[in-house]
């Protein structure tokens, strides 16, 4: 999907992994442009600023991005397609530098628990919680000092001018994170076989079996479903669930169709194609096994 013309907001600073999943899907053409936060993201794809943004929903080892998911129910983008990005973390410092020489680190908050059983072998090490992977190699960048590491994706290193001090140091081999493509108006998608939305159920006993029941009794998959509080409704919860085929298929369509008259409200986030392989930066290129199993 190379188009000179697309420009992809992402999340983040140069180098970050969100930059990462815009090259994946739009190829190296895409002009990915960064904001310091989702809602800036959101807010530029509304605006027409750029044509989409890319914005990681789901990790394999953290879970969701609860901020994603809000903004996702607050706005009226639309999922247009899915990427499984590889996730490989290094611990990223001055020119030089040795891990002995380390004394901070800086992450994001969902990079520093991917990495929690590495930053145990060290608990004299202060760690900081920054907004983005690569901006936290920025920040150390600036600072020039050489006491103070980051953790982010190995380009980011390159983007920065720093070195990389020890590669691989993710609590879990097998981490993958999932991004969403987010339009205003996305067209069709024809191969379209995975469906998202989010719903309520009423507050009444059984609701919840009611609304699932609309899935069961048409043989349709859900292979994720998970609640979130919604903002500034205390104690009331929605839920997130991906479907197994596209809101055109008579089952799923049936499926979803029910669901508006059982349940207290539903939105439908978008109809894609499901993402079958992971990309992985470090070999700039797609996996050739399949993605692992939601």
């Amino acid at each position: 999907m190379v188009n000179s013309k697309v420009r992809a907001a992402f999340q983040g600073a140069k180098g970050a992994h969100s930059e990462d999943a815009c090259y994946a899907h739009f190829g190296s053409d895409v002009e990915a442009v960064p904001y310091p936060t989702f809602a800036e993201v959101f807010r530029a794809a509304e605006a027409d600023e750029v044509t989409h943004a890319v914005v990681p929903v789901e990790n394999s080892i953290e879970g969701s991005v609860a901020q994603v998911n809000d903004l996702m129910l607050e706005n009226d983008l639309l999922i247009s397609g899915e990427v499984i990005l590889r996730i490989r973390h290094s611990l990223i410092g001055h020119p030089g530098a040795t891990i002995d020489d380390i004394t901070r680190v800086y992450s994001h908050p969902q990079a520093l628990g991917q990495c929690r059983k590495f930053l145990s072998q060290y608990p004299d090490w202060e760690v900081i919680s920054s907004y983005d992977t690569a901006g936290s190699v920025m920040i150390i960048q600036k600072r020039n000092r050489r006491n103070e590491a980051a953790i982010a994706g190995a380009r980011a290193a390159e983007v920065y001018g720093l070195d990389i001090i020890k590669e691989g140091i993710e609590s879990d081999h097998q981490n993958f994170t999932r991004f969403f493509l987010l339009e205003k108006h996305p067209e069709a998608a024809s191969a379209a076989n995975k469906t998202s939305i989010a719903f309520a159920a009423k507050n009444t006993p059984g609701a919840l079996y009611l609304c699932l029941k609309e899935f069961a009794e048409r043989g349709v998959n859900l292979s994720k479903l998970e609640s979130r509080p919604r903002r500034n409704k205390p104690w009331m919860y929605v839920f997130f669930a991906d479907i197994d085929g596209s809101v055109d298929d008579p089952d799923t369509g049936g499926a979803v169709g029910g669901l508006l008259k059982t349940a207290a409200f539903v939105k439908i986030l978008g109809s894609y194609k499901r993402a079958e392989r992971p990309y992985d930066p470090l070999l700039g290129r797609f996996s050739s096994e399949e993605r692992p199993a939601p």
